[in-house]
């Protein structure tokens, strides 16, 4: 039986629910599964986390290919058959776990996946809670250096996005401020069950785990974007009470127009105009 038969057939049996809180759309193309383990780069030396297996699709790759694979899963009703599934296996560690209330990645990765620091995370991540799955590695992980995920095109498109583009925002500095961002390719709504109602795509992070973190900047990002249509000028003003007129002098410092909006400047350019901001003590 063919993964895709074996999904539907698994799906279809009477006594499993398709949970729509959980964004359950299981992928059912074998290529477009190994064209995922392949972008991840993983070796027999590998280390894996996998959020959200469903019923094992990349899974099977991944236990075979790599050195030790922890998952987290969310689905009362998965467990048992991931359980089955890979029972003969000796280098996976099954979490029944929501991956958002996990205390300390680190100290799991620690405890399943023997004090690995070079981790890599491979994910068809849940729609409704990309965002927060992503921020919560960045944030909260120094082991993990690289993520291989599946989301909603749209996201993708606005992760991987650059200056000058409608899917530019902070989310996009922010991410590509802790990473190289890539987008691999597209994956068409069709290979899934149940069916979405969009196309989704594979990005790939890798982290520059050296960097220190500056939560003070990542706030100042939001802000600089925090109204679209508003010019930069108007945006900070409104988030920090600074003069108008204080705000030119420094974007002027930095050849930059004062009618410009957030969504022109690189990362580069915020970067130096935080520095500013900083030395100015206004913020």
């Amino acid at each position: 039986m063919n993964h895709n038969d074996y999904v539907n057939k698994q799906v279809n049996q009477k006594n499993f629910f398709i949970k729509k809180k959980f964004s359950q759309n299981f992928l059912l193309d074998e290529n477009i599964i190994k064209k995922i383990v392949k972008s991840a780069d993983i070796n027999k030396d590998s280390y894996v986390i996998e959020i959200g297996p469903g019923f094992g699709a990349l899974t099977k790759y991944l236990v075979d290919q790599s050195k030790k694979v922890l998952l987290y899963e969310i689905d009362d009703d998965l467990i048992p058959h991931l359980q089955t599934l890979f029972k003969d296996k000796d280098n996976i560690h099954i979490e029944h776990q929501d991956f958002l209330k996990v205390q300390s990645v680190d100290q799991d990765i620690d405890r399943y996946l023997d004090q690995a620091n070079n981790v890599i995370v491979i994910s068809n991540l849940p729609y409704h809670i990309t965002t927060p799955i992503i921020m919560k590695i960045l944030e909260e992980s120094q082991k993990i250096k690289r993520l291989v995920l599946m989301m909603q095109l749209e996201v993708a498109q606005r992760l991987t996005s650059k200056p000058n583009t409608k899917d530019y925002n902070a989310l996009s500095i922010i991410i590509q401020d802790q990473s190289e961002a890539k987008y691999m390719f597209k994956v068409p709504k069709t290979v899934f069950q149940p069916r979405p109602n969009v196309d989704s795509a594979v990005i790939r992070l890798d982290r520059y785990l050296e960097k220190e973190r500056d939560p003070l900047f990542y706030q100042f990002v939001h802000e600089c974007f925090s109204q679209r249509r508003k010019t930069l000028v108007n945006n900070l003003h409104s988030s920090f009470s600074i003069n108008k007129d204080d705000i030119k002098v420094l974007l002027d410092k930095l050849e930059i127009n004062d009618k410009i909006r957030a969504e022109a400047l690189d990362l580069e350019m915020i970067k130096n105009l935080y520095k500013l901001f900083k030395e100015e003590d206004l913020i």
